[in-house]
């Protein structure tokens, strides 16, 4: 779990980093609707060249996109697994009861798999390169035209640049008890199912309380310095667009245009 990266930003000097986090945001949003678009080898040959060229274009190490990727692996495999085993269709190679494991199944099974392993690369792209308040700053600025209809758009953004902050120290913090805890001779992972629940009531319960506890301690800070969210306040990084995200867009809009020519119909 200390080997976690979700909401890490990791500083870097590559052309990704400098693009606006506004640009990156849409983008990140834009691939997962897009993906769905793949429906065969050659569109999803398509849509996996260009994730790999994005995560190559970041100039971080491959290993730090696997950490990103290994803490949900097997959540992957078990829905790819039920494509497999509850999918009918084509060749049949095994069927016994309600489990059949067709040629459909397989394929399926490893298009699914294929599908969330790199939805969570394109989001590792936008986490490792972009700090957590530049995202709430590009989300503001996004949802600003909510406004009209009285939407609380900074109180959102703020809520959402928090909860990003805190998720790697959430993370050290989980890690934290959990050596306190096997040094009073927990044992995590072991047992059975019902032995390794019981087992997780001594991590939950501390890291609430402390969870709690930092939330607390943020809000007085807050409420000390006189911080009031809305209309009014400046903005100390103004983002700033320019040709770099209009080559990032266009980008995925490429990608787009040969999905839909080589789609089946």
């Amino acid at each position: 779990m200390d080997k976690l990266i979700l909401g890490r930003f990791i500083p870097g000097d590559s052309i990704v980093y400098k693009m606006d986090p506004r640009g990156k945001l849409l983008a990140t949003f834009f691939f997962i609707g897009i993906i769905f678009l793949a429906n065969n080898w050659l569109t999803y040959l398509i849509v996996t060249l260009f994730s790999l060229a994005a995560v190559v274009a970041t100039r971080i190490s491959l290993k730090v996109f696997w950490r990103g990727v290994r803490p949900m692996i097997w959540l992957i495999l078990f829905t790819s697994a039920l494509q497999v085993f509850f999918t009918a269709g084509g060749q049949t190679y095994y069927h016994w009861g309600i489990i059949t494991i067709s040629e459909f199944g397989l394929i399926n099974g490893f298009y699914i798999f294929l599908r969330f392993v790199l939805i969570i690369l394109i989001s590792t792209v936008l986490t490792l390169t972009t700090p957590p308040l530049s995202i709430a700053d590009a989300m503001e600025s996004l949802l600003k035209p909510l406004k009209v209809i009285h939407f609380p758009v900074t109180q959102i953004a703020l809520v959402m640049s928090i909860a990003l902050r805190f998720v790697p120290t959430l993370m050290d913090e989980t890690v934290k008890i959990m050596n306190a805890q096997r040094a009073r001779g927990v044992d995590f992972g072991e047992g059975n199912l019902f032995k390794q629940m019981k087992s997780i009531i001594p991590l939950l319960i501390p890291l609430f309380v402390n969870s709690l506890k930092i939330a607390f301690d943020l809000s007085q800070a807050m409420e000390s310095r006189g911080y009031q969210g809305g209309d009014g306040r400046t903005k100390y990084r103004i983002l700033q667009w320019h040709w770099l995200d209009l080559i990032n867009l266009g980008y995925f809009a490429l990608m787009t245009g040969l999905l839909i020519i080589f789609r089946t119909h």
